[in-house]
């Protein structure tokens, strides 16, 4: 990637700990003009998860962050995963090399997942011609890795000109397999220890709402903060060692081409004897330890995010849950907001994992059977609804 004078642009975004800095509007710096937004989602993934694919369509989602990053040879870019798609945000001099990874990864989606992908890139440029904006954040989810916050109303019209067809990534000579270096998915589901999973997508309504919707979250993260560990769906000390074989296959299917994965799952299933007999006997793999590692992952792991709307996966019990619906139900009657909720029993967990020595390893999580992406069919069907009342009015 060529480096310009902006491409250290979020390392220079100050990181905030205490995830209430969501809605506050100083922890955000515009991108630079010259970036681009680079965004993918599967087309179908409501029906490919009522088919039971949902950790194919998550692997999907999460291979759009491994192959721009391993593409781009910088892991230091701010992205949000949300289920089915994902966002990075890329300076000007790695466009090319971003629509090639993206055009391959399309590829690869359709011959190994038997998934469609849109796959788009979209100039911040274009967006503040709109009067939109793309603000970033850093939150800190542990000592060990932050996450990029998103807000200013851009990203989600990014998103609806992809929808549209517009800004498609088309590029013939794109590389015969996108290069997914460290993408896994072999953590079996994790049951709700609180009671329910709970996947919440909130939106304001308009940006005159903006203020109310603030106070909204503010109002939602105090409710999931009365749950262990803040509604976190995974123990402080890990998940289970139980991992998923359908993980596994896709993990191989990933990372190697036909004619290596035999000898891929293999290699996989040697890491997962080994790190389950280490984490028995408690010992260390020169510096590798595998319950600081199982503990890690619930630390360095995504639950509640920020993108231009509330993002969370939460495990909560049946009266916090029913108080989130309360509130977010008032919000929506009172124009502040607009919701999507899907209810499951266990999260999900898909990994980005460049190295198991390193510590800034990360994970993320959506509900388990559906999560996200049904979470926002049912905003959209809202939306839909909405929009036909105002026809016939």
């Amino acid at each position: 990637m060529n480096v310009g004078p902006d491409d250290r642009f979020y390392q220079s975004v100050p990181q905030f700990t205490r995830f209430e800095g969501v809605v506050d509007r100083k922890n955000y710096k515009p991108l630079p003009d010259d970036w681009f937004l680079a965004i993918a989602d599967i087309v179908g993934s409501t029906n490919a998860i009522i088919d039971g694919r949902y950790k194919a369509v998550n692997m999907a989602g999460a291979s759009v962050i491994s192959a721009v990053l391993n593409a781009l040879g910088e892991h230091e870019l701010p992205f949000i995963f949300g289920g089915d798609g994902a966002m990075v945000a890329i300076p000007a001099g790695g466009v090319d090399t971003a629509a090639r990874a993206l055009a391959s990864l399309r590829n690869w989606v359709a011959s190994d997942l038997q998934l469609d992908m849109r796959v788009a890139l979209v100039p911040v440029s274009d967006i503040r011609s709109e009067g939109l904006d793309v603000r970033v954040a850093r939150f800190s989810a542990s000592p060990n890795i932050a996450y990029a916050m998103f807000t200013g109303g851009g990203a989600s019209w990014a998103e609806q000109q992809m929808k549209a067809g517009k800004y498609r990534v088309q590029v013939a000579d794109a590389e015969a397999r996108p290069d997914l270096t460290g993408l896994s998915c072999r953590w079996d589901p994790i049951k709700a220890h609180n009671g329910e999973i709970v996947s919440i997508i909130a939106k304001p309504r308009s940006e005159d709402t903006m203020d109310a919707f603030r106070k909204l979250v503010g109002d939602i993260i105090a409710v999931t903060a009365e749950q262990s560990r803040e509604a976190h769906p995974i123990p402080a000390s890990g998940p289970e060692l139980a991992f998923s074989a359908e993980g596994i296959g896709v993990e191989a299917r990933a990372t190697a081409p036909p004619s290596r994965r035999i000898r891929q799952k293999l290699a996989i299933m040697l890491q997962i004897a080994l790190t389950v007999l280490l984490h028995k006997l408690n010992l260390p793999m020169g510096r590798f330890d595998a319950r600081l590692y199982k503990a890690d992952v619930a630390a360095n792991s995504d639950f509640r995010k920020f993108d231009d709307g509330l993002m969370m996966t939460v495990d909560v019990d049946v009266a916090h849950r029913d108080r989130l619906i309360e509130r977010l139900e008032t919000a929506e009657r009172d124009g502040i907001c607009e919701y999507g909720l899907h209810r499951q029993d266990k999260a999900l967990l898909t990994c980005f994992v460049a190295t198991a020595l390193a510590r800034d390893h990360m994970h993320f999580i959506d509900g388990a059977s559906g999560g996200y992406a049904l979470a926002a069919s049912q905003l959209s069907e809202k939306r839909a609804l909405v929009q036909n009342v105002r026809g016939l009015v």
